[in-house]
């Protein structure tokens, strides 16, 4: 019976040992490789260093596209938008600005800011997790047994235009363009588009109000989250060009500049700074590879996106793990070599992605490219975008404005995803 007894004993002890061996292997490659990257060749690469807990393995990707406006940010959030797999967002930090801050100081306070990316921040957290509720905070007027018609561009994302978070008559399939979505879809029930939100794999949000990566690192380093970090930046001059042509008003004194050739005394030039100042604060922040930003950041140059649209999105989508919807690839296919008169609409995304994005040279004046370029010169030189040191370089589309891959001792095949 003692016997018995010590032999039991001893095969317990035996079966603890084996799970424990197993649990710390188990650990050890949670903490080392990256998910679905090592099919991709990826996963040395861009995981180096950058640890994967065990209890998010399972967990969604999160996305966040960092941008600022007019920048091609609706071009890329489509890439994701169109994904079937993917709960898609178009700036739902709107509703905190616009609750938040004050019409008059438009948020450039430092106390506005504190808050906004607080608030923002805590929004963040909460979208990721598909709790919609949260956004009601924020949405005015307060929706109504958690329905609303207030959504910011709401057409802007597939799956709320689409069964079952909207029921229009039609096919079991059929998507609504943005502008037939909300006159068709009728109120909005955040209970039923979380749902939605929880039967995907990814959530990915865009957003424009974020000035820079660094206002991000309580997220990015937040155990919780699986955030991955999208950068889109492109020539300050294109983006220059782009909001005075959008944004004629608010824009109006570098238009008159443009008309008459003669700088106004009172030009407000922190609308082109303050673009180039977060641009070179994030990719410094970047080229330091700091560790919280290891296997969770990418820099994607608008101008290499627009050039090679589907190898870019390939790229994109390597880094992040994610394999590539048809859909997505269909999209592509459909919307960069469009008809130009379909892409009139200020946030429409039909167009020549390659003729686009060259197409601020035509547009600015040669004094206000030279104006751009001194105060801008830091970044530009950063990000690989080359000086037109003429009027006759500006405007020869033959010359590009471009750097190549490597520019400056910035390789952007490494820089890019890291």
């Amino acid at each position: 019976m003692q016997c018995s007894w010590k032999a039991v004993l001893l095969l317990a002890l035996a079966s603890i040992a084996i799970q424990y061996t197993a649990i710390r292997t188990f650990t050890a490659k949670s903490f080392h490789t990256c998910p679905g990257l090592a099919e991709a060749g990826l996963a040395e690469r861009l995981c180096e260093e950058s640890p994967t807990f065990a209890y998010n393995l399972s967990r969604k990707t999160h996305i966040l596209i960092l941008a600022t406006t007019r920048s091609g940010s609706s071009f890329v959030g489509q890439l994701f938008n169109q994904h079937l797999d993917v709960f898609y967002l178009f700036e739902p930090l709107y509703h905190v600005q616009n609750t938040l801050i004050p019409r008059f100081t438009q948020g450039k306070s430092p106390a506005d800011r504190r808050v906004m990316l607080g608030a923002s921040r805590d929004l963040l957290r909460s979208l990721y997790d598909c709790d919609l509720y949260f956004l009601e905070n924020y949405i005015k007027p307060p929706p109504v047994n958690h329905t609303t018609d207030r959504i910011f561009r709401r057409g802007a994302s597939r799956v709320l235009c689409s069964r079952p978070v909207c029921d229009p008559p039609g096919p079991a399939d059929l998507v609504l363009e943005e502008g037939d979505c909300v006159r068709k879809c009728g109120l909005l029930n955040l209970t039923v588009a979380a749902e939605a939100c929880r039967e995907r794999s990814h959530v990915a949000i865009k957003t424009v109000r974020v000035p820079e990566v660094n206002d991000l690192r309580a997220l990015v380093e937040d155990p919780r989250l699986n955030l991955k970090v999208i950068q889109l930046v492109r020539d300050p001059r294109g983006i220059l060009a782009s909001r005075s042509e959008t944004f004629r008003d608010t824009y109006r004194l570098w238009r008159l500049w443009y008309g008459t050739g003669r700088k106004p005394y009172n030009l407000d030039v922190t609308q082109l700074t303050t673009v180039c100042e977060d641009f070179s604060n994030s990719v410094s922040t970047g080229l330091m590879r700091p560790p919280w930003l290891k296997g969770k950041y990418m820099l994607v140059r608008y101008e290499d996106l627009a050039r090679n649209p589907m190898k870019k999105t390939e790229e994109i989508y390597g880094f992040l793990g994610i394999p590539l919807d048809s859909h997505v690839a269909r999209w592509i296919q459909n919307n960069t070599r469009g008809d130009p008169t379909l892409g009139k609409h200020k946030y429409g995304t039909v167009r020549n992605s390659a003729a686009t994005a060259e197409k601020w040279r035509f547009r600015l004046s040669y004094d206000i490219v030279a104006f751009a370029q001194n105060a801008c010169q830091q970044v530009l030189a950063q990000l690989g975008y080359k000086i037109a040191a003429s009027e006759e370089e500006l405007k020869n589309p033959s010359v590009s404005l471009v750097e190549e891959r490597e520019a400056h001792g910035v390789d952007f095949d490494k820089m890019d995803r890291f």
